[in-house]
């Protein structure tokens, strides 16, 4: 199977047109199976424990959610690393060694609480191994123009899957029992399998010498660092760890609600959480124009606080039918915040360090819901399904008030795409990847008006050397010569400064290196030197200077 792009006949403003990539295609359908199957197993899971206290019914949710807090970023890392289908097939054979051991204790009877428990997470395990590396492939799979599609046709994956699986699941469990509905589970992971082994592919190459020379240390360091120094990932961030909190608050209490406020059993409960995947499908195709008429933070507004309202319906709700009506515009507003956070998060992202970004969200999207897992049912025995879910509410309430002095940034003109604008570093010899560190200096001569403007304007491109691998950055100005300016930054390694030159820097960071560089003195332009750690011995042993106007053959 190969890939292949969308048709030529294919719509490109259609929401279905990657749909028209074969290998696309394959694996959303595969991918929708695994996914249904993946909620048959928590309705299975979660209703195994519903006879005890809520405080472990809830630990469900940390079970699943806990192992990406603990293992997204190392997936990150071998993701951007390493062949991707190979990662996400690893993944596959993993989850569907767990599934079955799961399934077999089910039958013969063995499977208590702490078992089931210890066996979701090393579900989870799998499933935070496979989420980086399987965001990632996406530009392999659809063209680049049809990204944005293709994330939407993502979330419709899920939520069509949990629309499905937990009715499906409910329904299972009430007439065979939860052993049934884990084997369903164990089948679902063949597909994807199957499909990615089928796919011909481009051989993996492993990207510049700093990603083939760097340890798994200094990958996630990395990563880190591009974060620490990118403040709009970081608003993207807070606003999810805002979020959060009070929406795990639904998934975590909603079993309790379930059997305990509106009497329901196993195939009700699947309903409910059916309702849910139903309204979050209708968000994804309502989300376009709720995006155009509210905006960005207009949308995570108002998700937060329908998303209150929810809760506190919930908490008085004594019917089913009420309970499902409330629960249709839960899944609107989830999908609308979740999608409106995660493509925040793509369209800030250079390809070198997407994983890793991704996976920081995804440490603290499911952390949210790891860590506040089991304080709702802690909270639920303390105060009641009432107080617990109002508490829920007033945490979304106060999320959406704090928009106001701590929106989203801006994407306009952001543009995250590689911009190779740097000319070869002018040297007399090849040094090695790993030689260093490297001191990178550039003088600049600022017109005499405007070097104020300049001193701020540099702050902007501080963050760029600091984020694609400067590990130390300063602005000097000449105490001789005040219009005279020097930039020095420390880089690890001549990898890592190559890696600058080829594949980390974006045409935003061009942008922001063009207008600092508008201030200058007219008709110059910046000296750049880089020098080498010259106590270690000779710089450049056994290296005859070359006469002007010649180079040295590159190793």
């Amino acid at each position: 199977m190969s890939t292949a792009p969308p048709a030529a006949g294919a719509h490109r403003d259609s929401p279905w047109a990657p749909l028209a990539a074969r290998v696309f295609r394959a694996l959303w359908i595969a991918q929708l199976v695994s996914n249904v199957g993946s909620w048959m197993q928590t309705v299975g899971a979660q209703w195994l424990l519903i006879g005890h206290d809520a405080a472990l019914v809830t630990l469900v949710q940390t079970a699943s959610s806990l192992p990406v807090v603990l293992l997204a970023l190392p997936s990150g890392v071998l993701a951007d690393r390493y062949d991707r289908r190979s990662v996400l097939l690893g993944a596959q054979a993993a989850l569907l060694a767990v599934s079955t051991t799961l399934t077999i204790l089910a039958f013969t009877g063995a499977l208590t609480p702490w078992p089931l428990l210890g066996l979701t997470f090393l579900l989870g395990c799998g499933t935070a191994l496979m989420g980086p590396a399987w965001q990632a492939i996406q530009p392999d799979l659809v063209a680049r123009p049809l990204l944005g599609q293709a994330a939407a046709l993502g979330a419709v994956n899920m939520n069509l899957a949990r629309a499905i699986g937990p009715a499906v699941g409910g329904a299972v469990v009430a007439a065979a029992g939860a052993a049934w509905v884990f084997a369903f589970n164990a089948v679902s992971y063949l597909g994807i399998a199957a499909v990615l082994l089928l796919w011909k592919r481009p051989a993996h190459t492993t990207g510049t010498p700093a990603v083939r020379h760097e340890t798994f240390l200094t990958a996630v360091h990395a990563a880190r660092r591009y974060v620490w120094n990118a403040p709009g990932i970081r608003r993207v961030l807070l606003r999810t760890a805002l979020f959060i909190p009070g929406g795990a608050a639904l998934w975590s209490l909603l079993p309790l609600v379930a059997s305990r406020s509106l009497g329901l059993g196993s195939g009700g409960y699947g309903l409910l959480l059916g309702v849910v995947g139903i309204g979050a499908v209708g968000g994804a195709f309502a989300l376009p124009a709720l995006r155009r008429t509210c905006g960005v933070n207009g949308t995570l507004g108002a998700g937060s606080v329908v998303f209150a309202g929810v809760l506190a319906v919930l908490a008085t709700a004594s019917t089913p039918w009420l309970a499902a009506v409330a629960l249709l515009p839960a899944g609107v507003a989830w999908i609308a915040v979740l999608s409106t956070l995660n493509a925040a998060m793509q369209a800030r992202l250079p390809g070198w360090v997407r994983a890793r970004g991704l996976a920081v969200y995804l440490v603290v999207f499911q952390g949210g819901q790891a860590l506040t897992a089991p304080l709702w049912g802690l909270l639920a025995e303390w105060l009641g399904l009432t107080g617990a879910l109002l508490v829920g509410a007033v945490l979304l309430l106060a999320g959406a008030a704090s928009l106001r002095r701590r929106p989203l940034y801006d994407t306009e003109g952001l543009d995250p795409s590689p911009s190779d604008h740097w000319p070869a570093p002018p040297l007399l010899f090849e040094p090695g990847p790993a030689d260093g560190p490297v001191l990178v200096s550039v003088t600049y001569r600022v017109a005499p008006g405007n070097r104020a403007a300049f001193t701020d304007r540099m702050a902007r491109v501080a963050r760029s050397r600091r984020r694609t691998g400067a590990l130390s950055w300063g602005l000097y100005q000449d105490g001789g010569d005040p219009d005279r300016f020097i930039e020095s930054y420390l880089v690890a390694s001549w990898a890592e400064h190559l890696a600058q030159h080829h594949g980390r820097l974006t045409a935003a960071d061009r942008r922001d290196e063009e207008r600092a560089r508008r201030l200058l003195v007219e008709y110059t332009e910046p000296e750049v030197t880089h020098a080498f750690d010259a106590t270690a011995g000779p710089v450049v042993p056994g290296v005859t200077p070359l006469p002007p106007g010649t180079s040295r053959p590159r190793r």
